[in-house]
């Protein structure tokens, strides 16, 4: 039931155990002191390299095999870690999985993309972003054509299923640890978000809840979690009106460049991280995060608030790219 650390939504197990959280108080340290920060450790999943991703596909998969799908379709980047979560369940149940991928092939594959070799996805190359969704509905027609029943997971996995996952997690992380004052993430298709933002409301948590987008603009991501959040409720089977007027709070000033594309901040995060707690970041996603929580710590914006929270989502596999 939610509210507790036990499942009430079909799921495929895919080894998830509850992740630690640790201290950090060598970061804080080295920050010269502010709250107690802490750190949510789903980079320690054990599934497939981890990550935020393997939660919301213990969900998504299961929905796959209950509508007898018989592929796995996904999309994103290159490097990207929902392909290789999609790639890694779909072996894991015995399906062919295709990937839509927007980029260049590597003459010799590194990260994620050598994972994905590794684990017999099917891998189909656009040049943009915008190529990529009329790509997936190609492969997917050809499939139907085919007599078979392709499963479409959109970017991500970051659908209010997906999302319900994140549910999940902050009853796990409640089991835990007493609620803290904030949760800092990283944030770029929503779905993480809106589950943490539902999570905290359904448990009673008046936690503040801040996602440092990985690319879009804070409106956008912002517009995107609300329309997620609205789709938990039936779900779930709670009134909708429980998620009236959740607060949504995207920070957008760590993008930088733009999507994977490193700044001043992130390497040093990557660096501080790695040399005060043996804690390793991702350049796309977890280290322009821990940029924007160390930006704010150093702002003081965190000198009334007793603890604050680094969910880490994974990803480090984006270090050997």
């Amino acid at each position: 039931m939610i509210g507790s650390a036990s499942w009430s939504l079909p799921h495929v197990p895919l080894d998830l155990q509850p992740t630690p959280v640790e201290e950090l108080n060598r970061l804080r340290d080295a920050l010269g002191g502010g709250p107690r920060l802490l750190v949510k450790r789903d980079d320690a999943l054990t599934f497939a390299f981890g990550g935020n991703k393997v939660r919301k596909m213990s969900l998504v998969a299961a929905d796959a095999i209950a509508q007898g799908a018989d592929t796995l379709i996904t999309s994103g980047g290159v490097q990207s870690n929902h392909a290789r979560v999609t790639a890694a369940a779909a072996a894991k149940l015995g399906l062919p999985c295709i990937l839509v991928l927007n980029g260049t092939p590597q003459e010799r594959p590194t990260g994620n993309a050598l994972l994905d070799r590794l684990l017999g996805a099917e891998v189909r190359y656009v040049a943009d972003r915008a190529a990529r969704a009329p790509a997936v509905e190609a492969a997917a027609d050809e499939l139907r054509e085919q007599g078979r029943r392709p499963y479409v997971i959109p970017i991500g996995a970051s659908t209010p299923l997906g999302a319900a996952a994140f549910v999940h997690a902050v009853a796990e992380l409640r089991a835990q640890i007493d609620p803290p004052d904030v949760i800092v993430h990283s944030t770029s298709s929503g779905g993480t978000q809106a589950g943490i933002v539902a999570g905290c409301a359904l448990a009673g948590m008046t936690t503040r809840v801040i996602g440092i987008s990985a690319d879009e603009a804070s409106a956008v991501l912002e517009r995107d979690i609300r329309a997620i959040i609205d789709g938990i409720p039936p779900l779930l089977g709670i009134p909708v009106e429980r998620f009236a007027d959740l607060r949504v709070e995207v920070d957008d000033r760590f993008v930088g460049g733009g999507y994977g594309v490193a700044t001043n901040e992130s390497r040093e995060a990557i660096e501080l991280c790695a040399r005060t707690e043996a804690l390793f970041l991702d350049p796309t996603y977890t280290a322009k995060a821990m940029a924007g929580l160390i930006a704010r710590i150093r702002a003081g914006d965190f000198k009334n608030a007793g603890s604050v929270l680094f969910w880490h989502t994974g990803g480090q596999v984006g270090l050997f790219a």
